[in-house]
């Protein structure tokens, strides 16, 4: 359950109040007549008479009430911790055998026989009746030694039936808590955690989100790096993107000084690892990046390939471990290059193999040509030629388009539901802070929300994130960390709004987590150019190549691959236009995206 994230989700007004109805001290749960006195003494134990009076409803005779119940032999006076105290006479033979309390005279033999396990008893009631405690506060209420007590309730949390741990708000030491009553306190404090969160708009999500992912981050906030790139990975873990995006826009939008030598070299130490997720087009497509002690909880299901004899013959040459050059897989597939090339990749876009670099991607996707690089040849014996014709040494060979690198299969995947679902949902947490159904979908997660969902709601029983409506129109079940909650809130006010401030203008794949629209936020209804009605003209969507720009978490420009079409979003005034255009020119200077020419706005 954890001990510090308890002692924050409980709150103290909840306590105060879950005790008050325990104990019958709430003014509903009060004892009206004599049978409800009854009631009190069977259910809370020993009491003595002040103790009676104070959960009873006012002006009640309280004495006539205990005499008739005494008369008609349902309860006993009896000492206790060494003060007198009223009893249920169901309760004389467990505290005779349990706390040594002598049978008062006249009591039905009936209420007088052994008990199994008096001490259990006694101390599991103490604990269903009290919020947490400590081990001392039973002992002195019920007048029996600490070490008494303290095995007693080891004996029950064993049977689940109390649990150990931090849990009262600003307590110190241990505690012991009756497990149901654990559950209501979480309960009551969530549903009181989730009131107090007025939801923000959901332009205030196209703010957070993208600070959250340290997209657009100035100052000492950017990311920097090999580390930064590390860090980029981490909160990326299995969140497939377009291999044309992933270094021209999704990682330089995060890190400051970012090269491709940075992720190459957290490839080649086997730090990250990079996974397909199937081809788009001719020569782009879904991957996701992994850092390697997590891979086999994060890494993509491997989808079904066309098998032929060239694929089966790459895997089983793979199968044995280790990374080859392509040279030396296609000498063991004895297959023509060409036929090598095309297997591999679909074994590398369906998520069955990798390389130690992004080389063949980037040559895919740029189209750079073939790649020089020299061969590992045989050790030739001396005075007789080598492999390729050079005596005793090896040739340079042309490598194809998309063969540079060393292949290799992919990690295995953990194959347990259970810590898959839960490193996913982590992940999710991560990337987003906010999860919604949306968010989910997007990402196209197995078994969808439904799945992510179950293992939220046990994030949430045990003080990992809150549940609760925290952005307007996306429905209740949205779940988040304290941290991502709060800061969400501080993005309500957008920054142009502020005196003497301009707006703020990112510009993102469309495909990018750091985008929610299309995801957590839905399109926009587009004006249509005329009349000014609204109207679906030219859709949106998360495709390979698209861009999109946020105006202080707004959507403004959504630009096609190569700038076949550009669409304007909202009401949007010259000065927050500028800055959109503006975003857009930046990243197209800075190089990665290549020529763009706007055919149709």
């Amino acid at each position: 359950l954890g001990r510090a994230e308890l002692r924050e989700l409980l709150d103290p007004d909840v306590l105060v109040e879950v005790e008050a109805e325990l104990q019958r001290l709430a003014p509903d749960r009060r004892a009206r007549d004599a049978e409800g006195v009854a009631d009190l003494l069977r259910l809370l134990g020993p009491l003595t008479r002040a103790e009676v009076a104070e959960r009873c409803v006012e002006g009640a005779d309280v004495g006539a009430w205990l005499t008739e119940l005494a008369t008609a032999r349902r309860v006993v006076e009896v000492r206790v911790a060494g003060e007198e105290r009223w009893a249920s006479a169901e309760d004389v033979g467990r505290l005779r055998d349990g706390l040594g309390v002598p049978v008062p005279p006249g009591t039905p033999s009936a209420f007088t026989e052994a008990v199994e396990d008096p001490l259990g008893d006694l101390v599991g009631r103490y604990a269903r009746t009290h919020g947490p405690f400590a081990a001392a506060e039973c002992a002195t209420r019920l007048g029996l030694g600490v070490a008494v007590v303290r095995q007693t309730l080891l004996r029950l949390a064993a049977s689940g039936r109390v649990l150990e741990g931090e849990f009262r708000p600003g307590g110190v030491g241990e505690e012991w808590c009756d497990a149901e009553v654990l559950r209501r306190l979480r309960r009551r404090s969530l549903a009181k955690l989730r009131q107090e969160v007025e939801p923000v708009e959901p332009a205030a999500l196209g703010r957070f989100l993208p600070a959250w992912q340290s997209v657009g981050a100035t100052g000492g906030s950017r990311l920097r790096g090999v580390d930064g790139v590390l860090a980029a990975v981490e909160q990326l873990a299995g969140c497939a993107v377009p291999a044309s995006a992933l270094e021209s826009l999704v990682l330089p939008a995060r890190v400051d000084d970012y090269q491709p030598a940075h992720l190459d070299e957290l490839t080649s130490t086997g730090e990250v690892v990079w996974a397909g997720h199937g081809a788009v087009g001719g020569k782009d497509g879904w991957v996701s990046l992994h850092l390697a002690d997590t891979a086999h909880l994060t890494l993509p299901e491997p989808t079904e390939v066309e098998m032929t004899e060239v694929h089966e013959a790459l895997l089983g040459a793979l199968a044995g471990g280790g990374a080859w050059f392509f040279p030396q897989l296609s000498a063991r597939v004895e297959a023509g290059d060409p036929d090598v090339l095309r297997a591999l990749h679909d074994l590398m876009w369906a998520g069955h193999v990798g390389n130690d670099t992004l080389a063949p991607l980037r040559s895919l996707v740029g189209g750079r040509g073939t790649h020089r690089t020299r061969a590992p040849a045989p050790r030739a014996r001396a005075g007789r030629p080598g492999r390729l014709g050079r005596p005793g040494r090896g040739g340079v060979r042309s490598l194809p388009e998309g063969a540079a690198g060393r292949w290799t299969l992919l990690p295995e995947l953990d194959r347990d539901p259970t810590r898959r679902a839960h490193a996913v949902t982590e992940a999710l947490l991560e990337r987003h802070g906010i999860v919604t159904r949306g968010a989910v979908a997007a990402e196209r997660v197995p078994g969808g929300f439904a799945a992510v969902y179950k293992v939220l709601a046990a994030f949430e029983d045990t003080g990992r994130c809150r549940r609760g409506y925290f952005v307007e129109g996306l429905g209740a079940a949205q779940f988040g960390p304290a941290g991502a909650v709060d800061r969400l809130r501080t993005f309500s006010r957008a920054p142009g709004e502020e005196p003497g401030t301009e707006p703020v203008g990112v510009a993102l794949a469309a495909t990018d987590p750091a985008n929610p629209y299309g995801a957590a936020l839905a399109w926009p209804e587009r004006v249509v150019e005329g009349d000014g009605a609204t109207g679906p003209g030219h859709r949106p969507g998360r495709k390979a190549g698209a861009l999109v720009v946020l105006v202080d978490g707004e959507l403004a420009l959504y630009v096609e691959r190569g700038g076949k079409t550009l669409l304007t979003f909202g009401e949007l005034d010259k000065d927050a236009l500028g800055v959109a255009v503006r975003s857009l020119s930046t990243a197209v200077r800075r190089g990665a995206l290549g020529r763009l020419t706007v055919e149709r706005a």
